[in-house]
């Protein structure tokens, strides 16, 4: 029985060629769930599609990827078209994609949006429930896993920009189902521990299988309750969990989430140094003009000469005394005068003055004056005033 000896590359050669001349697999539409969705660099689109028992991958490349109307996310239920072909490098057949069309989505997803929307109404994600983030803490309490790579990145980042902080790692599973009961026990325990003042929470991108624990109602309520503000830092740019909804503060990787706990003390360092050079130029400028300001005041004749003010004080008051004197002595002699002919006025007027030329006032008991006879009757005492005494006399 003879044999035919192949090389690797021609087997894969073969295959794809047997693929590739398939009339059905050069036109053919895939009904699945994405998963582990992924968009390189390059714009090329690597996913696979799962069912209940099989899984296929598929690539999207960049000039089809651009002509998609929507955003393909992992836990997506939906309808792929394109053809079946062999990767000759590594022997495995794919899904070359040209089109996606959504069809509804899968249990995940599902899952994601009915909890997203329960703890919506029951307010966890309002924005009045927000803490405030420590502006420069002292000690980080960082709940993640201990092997991956997000925790060295932020340990990194936060030792090149905030070295003064403190980094506490509670390590954790942060995928499958021992994840949420850990993390959430994580969270309180930092809560009990003393001197934390800020806690990162989260872990390095994935599928969205990968990142479900972040998804998970026990996380979310934690995060929720914690009295020190936390920041969710779960896996890429694109990657949405509950926990970011709920949680202070949400970064887009983790070590954005490093970027924003703590300032760079490069910049700290460069405000100090502009604020320090800004004082020293207001204290210079205050420090000249309140030079210039004691030149002027030296310069004054009071100052050159300390006693020349008094003296032209005493001369002021030595001219201002003799205009006082010289007001009151004319006051003085005006009402002088006005006092002698008021004296002289009232003399002539006086009733004296009349009874020294040889009159008399002749008045009643009740003293009032009798101008007529009719004014008195025979027998009433009367009185007649003379100049000097006065005469009681009897009416006959």
């Amino acid at each position: 029985m003879s044999e035919k000896i192949f090389s690797i590359s021609e087997i894969n050669k073969h295959i794809k060629k047997l693929l590739d001349d398939d009339k059905i697999l050069m036109g053919v539409g895939v009904k699945g769930e994405l998963s582990n969705y992924k968009v390189y660099p390059s714009g090329h689109h690597y996913f696979t599609m799962k069912d209940a028992e099989s899984s296929l991958k598929c690539v999207m490349f960049k000039g089809s990827a651009t002509k998609l109307r929507f955003r393909p996310e992992s836990g997506m239920s939906v309808i792929a078209f394109g053809r079946i072909s062999v990767y000759q490098r590594d022997g495995a057949y794919q899904l070359y994609v040209n089109e996606i069309k959504p069809d509804g989505v899968g249990d995940l997803y599902v899952a994601f949006e009915q909890l997203k929307e329960k703890l919506h109404r029951e307010g966890l994600f309002d924005e009045t429930h927000k803490k405030r983030l420590p502006r420069f803490p002292k000690r980080i309490a960082i709940i993640t896993s201990s092997a991956g790579a997000a925790i060295e990145d932020m340990i990194r980042i936060l030792g090149a920009r905030w070295p003064m902080s403190e980094v506490v790692l509670i390590p954790v599973r942060v995928q499958g189902a021992e994840a949420p009961p850990e993390i959430t026990q994580a969270i309180a325990k930092a809560n009990e521990l003393d001197g934390i003042d800020l806690i990162i929470t989260g872990r390095g991108g994935g599928s969205i299988e990968d990142l479900w624990a972040f998804n998970d109602e026990r996380v979310a309520r934690a995060i929720f309750a914690s009295n020190i503000p936390i920041i969710s830092a779960v896996g890429h740019e694109p990657d949405v969990t509950i926990a970011d909804f709920v949680a202070d503060v949400r970064a887009s990787t983790p070590s954005n989430a490093a970027e924003i706990a703590v300032p760079d003390c490069a910049v700290v360092y460069g405000w100090l140094s502009d604020t320090q050079e800004r004082s020293n130029i207001a204290i210079n400028r205050e420090i000249k003009a309140l030079r210039q300001k004691l030149t002027d005041v030296s310069s004054k004749r009071v100052m050159q000469k300390p006693t020349g003010y008094v003296e032209e004080r005493r001369i002021h008051i030595d001219r201002s005394y003799e205009k006082l004197v010289s007001v009151i002595e004319r006051k003085l002699h005006k009402n002088k005068e006005n006092y002698t002919r008021l004296a002289a006025t009232l003399d002539a007027l006086s009733p004296l003055k009349v009874l020294g030329r040889g009159y008399a006032i002749a008045q009643n008991s009740a003293g009032s004056v009798i101008k007529t006879a009719a004014d008195v009757k025979v027998g009433d005492e009367i009185k007649v005033k003379l100049k000097k005494d006065e005469i009681n006399c009897v009416v006959k």
